[in-house]
């Protein structure tokens, strides 16, 4: 089966969070099924520089630009690259400027992408036609309104919800020079509000519906995590899936990783004592034997990084110190920075995303924050739990879904790889981070917690093997093609 990935970014191209990782991971997964995955993605700078011998294979009119369309093969990725200069080559990153800003004209750059998505699905390349196309969040969600609208196709589309926050929302005038005929500003399509959403548009027209945990699938349906969507996806409800995302345990193994200090399987556990050294060292921090506890995350309202500087008192009681890794919302990234300031044998801060750091965060630190307001899946969390940093984490979304509490009953069994609190305020981390430090002090205890984090398998496996049976549903007609037309959402 031949399946056209359609994102706005992928690992190890461009990465901005978590869509990064699972667009990069999940083909590879796929391949034990005879399911071959190519992947479309913009033409940044940072993608230009890594596919320099890349073939051109087509040359195309979009919205009124002259576009290539590139093919290339990197590592493990078979990778379409669209190359249209004026729309992606610029400063900044994949939706923000130089400055942090949105880039002014998003919804032209991500209905460019989703239309280039759509021209491939229906003939473009002339040796390559794909079975299914697969869209993920907002900037690609367009390439099935494409499809039904204007393309008049019925190739299967799923749209994988990695995070229903995130709905690509413009202004109504901007609909038209898009390309797509006046009847979709509907509110069984794109009118959201007065505006229209990308995202709905995609929620609207894709045959299948995927978030990226159980959990969350159920959240999105109230009007609490709805995110002012639960009208159309309660519409939709039958086809939508929870399929918890997977990590690449090739690329987040504690066994091999080049990026930390020293290698260890759950046999020679003992040698992450030398990654804690490491990474107390890159942060200029001293060991006091307390707690290490890290955060690699967006700085963001939603990450509840707003409540780190509420818990220093909590962590220094402790005798702990906390590393922050990450960027996100300015005014959060300075008031971490100035906590750093008045706490600096307690807290050390390093702003931007550096994946080396990552892993020696996860390989170093003893237990990971994840005070998520709301969460679809995490990925974090995943990572931590292989290399043995015990994740703390808000009891919602995906985030519940793979940490078990290290309550009495599922210690006693063997089973705890975490701790969890709700609801998500200062008051209940720092109680979460105190029964942590208490487990701490217990070694023998929280060696336990570790090894037994280090069991949990979130690999591609049982995700990969969900997705090719969806898959599999459209190529065996299980699925109507139809589906676009079912009830309208209210």
């Amino acid at each position: 089966m031949q399946i056209l990935s359609v994102a706005s970014e992928v690992f190890p191209l461009i990465k901005t969070g978590g869509l990064a990782d699972v667009t990069g991971s999940l083909p590879k997964a796929l391949r034990s099924y005879g399911i071959s995955t190519r992947t479309l993605v913009p033409g940044y700078p940072t993608i230009l520089e890594r596919v320099q011998t890349a073939r051109k294979i087509a040359t195309f009119e979009l919205l009124g630009e002259q576009a290539n369309l590139l093919a290339a093969h990197i590592g493990d990725l078979d990778v379409l690259v669209l190359h249209a200069p004026t729309l992606y080559e610029r400063p900044g990153g994949p939706y923000l400027d130089q400055h942090g800003k949105d880039h002014t004209d998003n919804d032209r750059r991500f209905a460019a992408l989703s239309l280039a998505g759509a021209e491939i699905a229906t003939g473009l390349m002339e040796d390559w036609l794909p079975d299914l196309v697969h869209t993920h969040d907002w900037p690609t969600a367009l390439t099935s309104v494409y499809l039904r609208h204007v393309k008049r196709s019925e190739i299967p589309t799923v749209l994988t919800v990695h995070n229903l926050a995130f709905q690509g929302q413009f202004p109504a005038e901007r609909l038209a020079p898009l390309g797509l005929p006046a009847d979709v500003y509907s509110i069984d399509c794109l009118e959201y509000y007065g505006d229209i959403s990308f995202l709905k548009g995609g929620i609207a027209t894709a045959n299948a519906l995927t978030t990226v945990s159980p959990t969350y699938a159920r959240e999105i349906l109230s009007e609490d995590l709805g995110m002012g969507m639960e009208g159309i996806l309660r519409s939709r409800r039958r086809i939508l899936r929870g399929i918890v995302n997977g990590i690449d345990d090739e690329i987040w193994d504690p066994a091999t990783d080049p990026y930390i200090a020293a290698n260890f399987e759950p046999g020679t556990i003992a040698q992450r004592r030398l990654n804690r050294e490491h990474l107390l060292n890159f942060f200029g921090l001293t060991d006091d034997d307390g707690p290490i506890f890290s955060v690699v995350s967006r700085l963001t309202w939603q990450k509840g990084a707003d409540l780190l500087p509420q818990i220093i008192p909590f962590i220094a009681e402790s005798q702990g110190k906390l590393v922050v890794c990450g960027q996100g919302d300015g005014h959060i990234e300075e008031m971490l920075c100035d906590t750093a300031a008045a706490f600096p044998q307690t807290l050390s801060v390093h702003i931007g995303y550096d994946e080396a750091i990552a892993h020696l965060s996860h390989a170093g630190s003893d237990f990971v924050i994840q005070p998520s307001r709301f969460e679809p899946c995490g990925l974090t969390q995943l990572y931590a739990l292989r290399y043995g940093s015990v994740p703390i984490v808000t009891r919602t979304g995906g985030l519940a879904e793979t940490t078990i509490d290290a309550n009495d009953a599922a210690t006693a069994a063997d089973a705890a790889t975490g701790f969890q609190f709700f609801p998500p305020n200062a008051h209940e981390l720092g109680h979460a981070i105190e029964r942590a430090a208490t487990a701490f002090r217990d070694q023998r205890l929280f060696r336990r917690l570790q090894l037994q984090a280090m069991k949990a398998d979130f690999s591609w496996g049982r995700s990969a093997r969900l997705y090719a049976a969806l898959y599999c549903e459209f190529a065996k007609g299980k699925i109507a093609p139809d589906h676009w037309r079912d009830r309208k959402a209210g």
